[in-house]
Parts: structure tokens; C-alpha cells; sequence
């Protein structure tokens, strides 16, 4: 039997799994929910399996939690046909869990879902004429929840869970703080070592692969590394692995964002422009004013503040000084999800609170380049914390 400890990468420890757990058990007993039910099946908006098992769900398979009030959980996820296990008490890949079900079933084979609905229907039997909380539907995929209220559960209450979990799950506990600042310096490291490796006749994807590396060695599992190169005077935006083909000429911008895990699987994210020789007065002049938005952002980030109240601020600001409003999503939380609550955007009702983790990134088109900043920021009492240490400033490489 393989140690399966030796080959973990930076666990989270049984003291804070246990520390989730007991909070959300409580609050199912305040709501009267008998049991949850949990699906993803992808580590950038896996964040509730992660969270309650500090297992990633991955690969763009189905993963399934089903957390009882009153027991350990039950795991339905890929594998061999006719899986059924119990976990030995001592398992450290299974924590909390009592039983294990699997079967081969694929996205891209729509039939092998009707396997796998079945185990999760069978982890429920106990469940007929409960009260089933199910936690972000959005994430589940639909014919699992049409199953469960269609078949032998179709007598069971269902209702939704997901406020229940997020507002525990967006507060940070102090262990979980120390991996979110890991991970911002990890990313700081990224970055410095991609722009050091920048140099004429290169491609985008053989930086972006730099700053990969750099957080891979370092027991970063996943995350996104967005780049794109383009002549000053052309403001392209960050690009994914597809767009990335192009060659790095000299006086060139290359514009950067490294959004990854760090070792224990939380997101932050940090986003840079460099130029092959000399930014123009212009460049400069914008990135001023985006650390100034970033700021001004920064400083409403304070417990009890409303999200819609620093949109609204926010988008005023950037029309009383003549830039474009903000219509896209410019400062969130960051988790185990890559974009978690709170979203500071008109329609949040969840207000900021300390211990939360907020990214924070303005940007928009302007005459000569892609103007962006983009870090994150620890709320506490008193405020907003900025956790990554990279210069805020167009890196000059020439």
C-alpha cells in the first residue's frame, strides 16, 4: 500500500478541517437541514469539495460531498465500476469520510452519468423525507439534482444551502491566512522570474511556462497564467494558452497575470506590464492612475461595507476623471475559487468582512496600452492589507 501522506502536497491540517466541519453542522441544526449535497468537477470553481475535504475535484469529472448533520461524510467520484468503501479511520487522503463510491463516468459520455447519479442516490438512501441542502447549483450538474428530485428522494425537502456554506467558507481562519500570504509572495517570485526571463525571439507561452515553473517546484497544483506581448501603441489585453503564439520583439509590452494556488490550494492573483525598453509618458501616466482606482478601492474595503456602495463609488470615480466605467468584475474574494464572494459588482448582498481575501484589479483600454493593476488585499478590522510585494509600477526591461 503506497503512503499516501508522503505524497501529498501541503495539506491542510485535521485541526482546521474539523474547525469547517463543526461550524457548519452548527448552522445546518439552526436551518433545520439534515444533510448537504455538493458537486464540482474542476479545481478553478472546485472550492466547495476543497474545502470540505482538502481534496481538489479535477479533471472535468464529477466530484460529489454529502456532509450529514449528525455523521462523517460519504465522497461519490471517479474510478473503477463498482467501487464501495469504507476509508480506514486513519486515512490522510479521505478525512472525515466513511464511505467512498465510484464509477467511471466522463463528461464527454453524457450515459456514464446514470452511474454515478445512482452512488449518489445511494449514499442518500438513510436520507428519504429529509431536508436536503443543496450547495451551489450552479456547479452541480443538472442531471444529478433532476435525478435526486425525480427518484427515490423525490419525498425529501430540497433547499439551498449555498449562503450557508459561503459565509463561513469566506471568512479566513488564521491557518488558511498564513497559505493565502504564502501563496501572494509565491506569485511575487512568478512574476520576477518571468520578466527576468523575457528577452526578444521568444514566444508569449515561454514566459507564461516561466512563471508555471516557478510555482509548480514550489507545490502550486493549479491556476491560470494569462499573457500577451504586443507593439507599444497596441493595448491587448492578457490572453490564455490558446493566444499566446506570438513573438516577443524588441520594444515590445508584455502584460502578465499569474492567478494560481499556492501550496494548500488558495487562490491569489497578480497582474504586471513590462516593456522591452521605455514605457511613454502616457503609459506611466495611466498606470498612475490605475494604482490610484486600485487605492481608492482598497480604502472602502472595510467590515460592514456594502459591495454595491463601492461599485457605485468606484464607477463614479472612474467617470469623474473621463476613464470607462467598470461592466465586468473588478474586485472579488479568492479562496479555494478562483473568483469567490464577496463580488464587489450591484447585485452582492454579502457585505466585506475581516478575514476576507479581495482581489483587487482596475483595468481598461487605454490610447497605447492595456492599463491594469491587479493584487490582493487581507481586510482586517481596520482596513484593507496589501499582501503581494511586487513593485507597483511598468517594469522597464531595457
Amino acid at each position: 500500500m503506497p503512503d499516501f501522506a508522503d505524497r501529498l502536497i501541503a495539506p491542510i491540517s485535521t485541526v482546521e478541517l474539523e474547525r469547517r466541519w463543526l461550524a457548519v453542522r452548527a448552522a445546518m441544526t439552526e436551518r433545520g437541514i439534515d444533510v448537504l449535497v455538493m458537486q464540482n468537477s474542476n479545481e478553478f470553481s472546485g472550492g466547495y469539495v476543497k474545502w470540505f475535504t482538502d481534496m481538489p475535484a479535477g479533471n472535468g469529472t464529477m466530484t460529489t460531498v454529502i456532509m450529514p448533520k449528525d455523521d462523517l461524510m460519504t465522497v461519490v467520484a471517479p474510478g473503477p465500476f463498482g467501487v464501495d468503501v469504507t476509508p480506514p479511520a486513519n486515512d490522510p487522503v479521505r478525512r472525515g469520510v466513511k464511505r467512498f463510491l465510484a464509477s467511471p463516468n466522463f463528461m464527454g459520455a453524457s450515459f456514464t452519468t446514470a452511474l454515478d447519479n445512482a452512488n449518489v442516490e445511494k449514499a442518500l438512501e438513510e436520507f428519504s423525507g429529509a431536508t436536503i441542502g443543496l450547495v451551489a447549483q450552479g456547479s452541480m450538474g443538472y442531471a444529478l439534482a433532476d435525478h435526486l428530485k425525480r427518484g427515490k428522494l423525490g419525498n425529501a425537502t430540497f433547499v439551498d444551502a449555498t449562503d450557508l456554506v459561503d459565509a463561513i467558507m469566506v471568512i479566513k481562519s488564521d491557518e488558511e491566512i498564513a497559505a493565502i500570504r504564502a501563496t501572494a509572495l509565491l506569485q511575487d517570485r512568478a512574476m520576477r522570474a518571468a520578466f527576468e526571463a523575457i528577452r526578444p525571439g521568444i514566444r508569449d507561452i515561454e514566459i507564461t511556462a516561466v512563471a508555471e515553473y516557478c510555482m509548480r517546484v514550489a507545490g502550486a497544483e493549479y491556476g491560470l497564467l494569462m499573457g500577451a506581448s504586443s507593439p507599444i501603441g497596441q493595448a491587448v489585453m492578457i490572453q490564455p494558452r490558446h493566444l499566446q503564439n506570438r513573438i516577443i520583439r524588441e520594444g515590445d509590452q508584455f502584460v502578465l497575470l499569474v492567478e494560481t494556488t499556492g501550496p494548500g490550494g488558495f487562490f491569489c492573483e497578480l497582474g504586471r506590464t513590462c516593456v522591452l525598453g521605455k514605457a511613454t509618458q502616457s503609459m506611466k501616466d495611466e498606470f498612475a492612475f490605475a494604482f490610484e482606482a486600485q487605492q481608492f478601492t482598497a480604502a472602502m474595503l472595510k467590515p460592514g461595507a456594502s459591495c454595491a456602495d463601492v461599485w457605485n463609488a468606484y464607477n463614479d470615480f472612474m467617470a469623474q476623471n473621463g476613464r470607462p466605467k467598470e461592466n465586468r468584475l473588478y474586485c472579488h474574494g479568492q479562496g479555494y475559487h478562483l473568483v469567490e464572494r464577496p463580488l464587489v459588482r450591484f447585485d452582492e448582498t454579502m457585505p466585506i468582512a475581516a478575514r476576507m481575501n479581495i482581489a483587487v484589479h482596475p483595468m481598461y483600454h487605454s490610447k497605447d496600452t492595456y492599463t491594469w493593476i491587479c493584487d490582493n488585499f487581507l481586510i482586517d478590522e481596520n482596513g484593507a492589507e496589501r499582501l503581494h510585494t511586487f513593485p507597483q509600477e511598468i517594469v522597464e526591461l531595457g
